[in-house]
């Protein structure tokens, strides 16, 4: 096998593979013994036509694509290291012969790195506000850990209000008729949650227990069922039960529940300073990514379509696992979105050239400052992993090869990376008005 590589304009590359006619005819003489069990040939038993008559009748370019399909990943392969580039995109294929008792030759256009030009890195300026937690933010904590601790209390002395969680049966009607998915027995409904069409809850307010209620919608234009858009509807609604959410008393007995602490002040105490904790990382990041950005407008480089149509298609196969996990195919979320594959690689296209940028820019700044990883740093990435998969060192250790050892020095040394620009930036206070 030989390759040529051809410097094309916007850091694209082109190699050009030839592969032997010999390792040609090989995979040929394969795709024969694969497939010969299926053809079938007057005066020949299934599966013993000769290979001579079968590319007679059909051709010689019978078994060509079963041929080129086994040689062309192996062969881009060897080609791509043969070539010594950094290449960062998948290859666009082209076979420019394919002919018997010839070398098979094929191209791949493939993006190589760009160069990056750095602007000013460090002493960049940001502005940053006053990281502080105020009573309020304390108090609306306290308010969700009540309501983590609440409890359900029966109401059957009154009517149903605003806010009550009602148990209900109901079945709808659409001109006198019943519709799918009309009908539930001992649904749960929160009054004023807004999760039924129309007024239903509304007209739900004043009614008692065992009581039944006719309630009279109308469905939205918008509505997902076709059948029922904009349809007047009546519900036969029973209300079985009315609950209410009781909340704790915020005292010191609530602390001693919840916590480790013995009274309610140093409880919120404790709130508040895992707040501002929190606060402060949040912070970090947003000085991080002001920081990035600055360093990223300052800087120069031509980014290859063909990267950004690789980053993007990896950033929507990490979306489609993600929907996955959700129990949505990609299918599924299209229709229910009404988007197509296109229009959402289009969307994430913004996202894709900033973390190409980021990624290039970062990579250079490691390169220029000289930033190294010891055995001893990686060492401890590495004892993090074993902690966080509950795995043996040794074994994280064997599972991790020689490529992926690469790409984690690389990663850790983006991050120092990241530590020192940050680190150097020049903090700009922003004072917030004060609103009346």
């Amino acid at each position: 096998m030989s390759v040529k590589v051809d410097m094309l304009e916007g850091n694209i590359a082109k190699l050009t593979v030839e592969v032997s006619p010999d390792r040609f005819e090989e995979e040929l003489e394969k795709a024969y013994q694969k497939n010969k069990h299926n053809i079938s040939m007057q005066g020949f038993r299934k599966g013993k036509v000769p290979r001579a008559l079968v590319e007679k009748m059909y051709g010689p370019e019978v078994f060509f694509d079963d041929a080129a399909n086994a040689i062309i990943p192996q062969a881009y392969e060897d080609a791509a290291k043969e070539s010594e580039l950094d290449i960062v995109s998948m290859p666009e294929i082209d076979v420019v012969q394919i002919e018997k008792g010839k070398p098979f030759i094929f191209t791949a256009d493939v993006a190589v790195k760009p160069a990056v030009t750095l602007g000013e890195y460090k002493g960049v300026e940001v502005e940053v506000s006053k990281v502080e937690v105020t009573e309020e933010e304390v108090e609306a904590e306290l308010d969700k850990i009540r309501n983590q601790n609440s409890r359900m209390i029966n109401v059957d002395d009154r009517p149903v209000q605003d806010g009550d969680i009602t148990n209900i049966d109901f079945d709808g009607y659409v001109d006198g008729e019943r519709f799918e998915g009309g009908k539930a027995e001992n649904y749960t409904l929160t009054i004023g949650s807004h999760s039924f069409i129309d007024t239903f809850e509304e007209q739900l307010i004043g009614k008692n227990i065992g009581e039944e209620v006719e309630v009279n919608v109308t469905f939205p234009e918008q509505y997902h069922a076709e059948e029922l858009q904009g349809k007047p509807a009546v519900f036969k609604v029973k209300i079985n039960e009315i609950k209410v959410k009781e909340l704790p008393e915020l005292d010191d007995d609530f602390a001693k529940d919840v916590s480790e602490f013995d009274t309610i002040e140093e409880y919120k105490a404790d709130i508040k300073e895992k707040l501002l904790v929190d606060k402060e990382e949040q912070a970090k990041r947003a000085k991080e990514d002001k920081v990035i950005e600055k360093i990223i407008e300052d800087a120069q480089m031509d980014i290859p379509e063909l990267m950004i149509d690789t980053q993007t298609r990896q950033m929507l196969e990490d979306f489609a696992r993600n929907m996955q996990y959700q129990g949505l195919t990609m299918e599924q979320y299209m229709q229910f979105t009404g988007t197509t594959q296109e229009q959402l690689l289009e969307q994430m296209k913004p996202q894709a050239i900033r973390r190409i940028k980021t990624r290039l820019v970062l990579e250079e700044i490691a390169k220029v400052e000289d930033i190294q990883i010891t055995d001893e740093e990686f060492d401890k990435e590495v004892e993090k992993l074993a902690e966080t998969y509950k795995m043996e060192v040794e074994k994280v250790r064997e599972l991790l090869g020689e490529a992926e050892a690469k790409q984690m020095k690389e990663d850790m040394a983006v991050q120092k990376a990241v530590d020192l620009v940050t680190d150097a930036a020049v903090e700009v206070e922003v004072v917030e008005e004060e609103t009346a």
